[in-house]
């Protein structure tokens, strides 16, 4: 199974921290010791699943719109967006829970004109606000025949730090990986109006694969 490097030095942390602790407990509380370490394991475990990092194929057309992450469609509806469009958008959020794949990848291809980080609270990704007051990176990408699409990363209540990669002026690729969330968050997505929208509340998206969308 192959890692992604945002998890590297935490996996490196935890097997040492881990291998000491059952050291200790293994010498300190025999027979029992390294039983009383073993949820330290299973949690070892899911860490390590937490950072896996999933080879994907994008098969895509230059109009298609792909899922940006793992996760479950919790908003689809016309709304305005204020920080870069400002014009009314279709707004598709994708919710990821820690037990997701949390590589988040480019919905379209095109040329990356805007990247920014806004520090933030730590309000549950599903809250309505949570796209305005929580930690957030906003990416917009225009794509060749100059349609602009807005993403955005989102911290939930538990992710503490955001990866984004996504530079002014990078090359975007949909379905390549642009950064990374650690545990439970959120992607928005803004479509122009008019935008062909593939899935609906409640389904199921598959990150890098699954097309979820045409661009007219």
């Amino acid at each position: 199974m192959r890692l992604h490097k945002e998890g590297t030095s935490i996996l490196i942390g935890c097997l040492v921290s881990f291998t000491l602790i059952t050291i200790a407990l293994g010498y300190s509380i025999p027979p029992y010791g390294f039983l009383i370490a073993l949820p330290l394991w299973i949690l070892f475990g899911f860490v390590i699943w937490f950072f896996r990092n999933p080879e994907r194929a994008t098969n895509s057309t230059s109009n298609c719109i792909i899922a940006p992450v793992d996760g479950k469609v919790v908003v689809l509806e016309e709304v305005y967006e204020p920080e870069f469009l400002k014009e009314k958008c279709i707004q598709l959020s994708i919710f990821m829970t820690p037990l997701n794949v949390h590589v988040t990848r480019y919905p379209v291809n095109g040329n990356v004109i805007f990247s920014k980080y806004h520090p933030g609270k730590f309000l549950v990704a599903f809250h309505p606000k949570s796209s305005e007051l929580n930690e957030r990176t906003t990416v917009v990408v225009e794509t060749p025949n100059q349609t602009k699409v807005l993403f955005r990363q989102i911290a939930g209540a538990v992710a503490r730090r955001i990866v984004n990669y996504a530079h002014e002026n990078d090359q975007a690729v949909a379905g390549q990986e642009y950064g990374f969330i650690k545990f439970g968050s959120r992607v928005d997505i803004y479509l122009p109006l008019g935008t062909q929208i593939d899935v609906k509340v409640g389904d199921i998206t598959k990150g890098g694969i699954q097309k979820i969308g045409e661009l007219k």
